[in-house]
């Protein structure tokens, strides 16, 4: 597929895709003209890439962190110095808390969607009567 192609399924600008490749987080092959042409299963790899710099990750890291996400297990990393190490520790902490934030903030929309569903019925049924809430 294109680079434009690419662009569209993923959402991701194709000057975003560029630098991907030039941080060598992306290979596309080069056709005979000299355009770009990624693979099936790209569009997954990009949107995996853009999690992970969502999530704050350097390009640096990920570049390490891309043969993980779906390789085996048994792959061995160059011996990374204690900073990035540290790096990478703290990078993983950070995207814990994320998690939790976001498990609580779910949780909370799940309960005003149970207790305004409870409401919604209760006054289909004519046990309740809607009011404004001042939002």
């Amino acid at each position: 597929m294109k680079i434009g192609e690419l662009s569209r399924l993923t959402g991701v600008s194709v000057r975003a895709l560029r630098y991907y490749e030039e941080e060598g987080l992306i290979r596309p092959e080069r056709g005979g003209n000299g355009y770009r042409d990624y693979c099936d299963g790209a569009d997954e790899v990009v949107r995996q890439i853009r999690g992970l710099i969502e999530c704050g990750l350097p390009t640096r890291i990920i570049r390490d962190i891309l043969p993980y996400l779906d390789g085996p297990a048994d792959l061995l990393p160059q011996a990374p110095c204690a900073q990035m190490l540290d790096q990478v520790a703290a990078e993983r902490e950070q995207l814990d808390r994320r998690i939790r934030c976001l498990t609580r903030n779910r949780a909370a929309i799940d309960a005003y969607l149970r207790a305004a569903r409870t409401a919604a019925r209760a006054v289909e049924d004519g046990e309740a009567v809607m009011r404004p809430t001042g939002v």
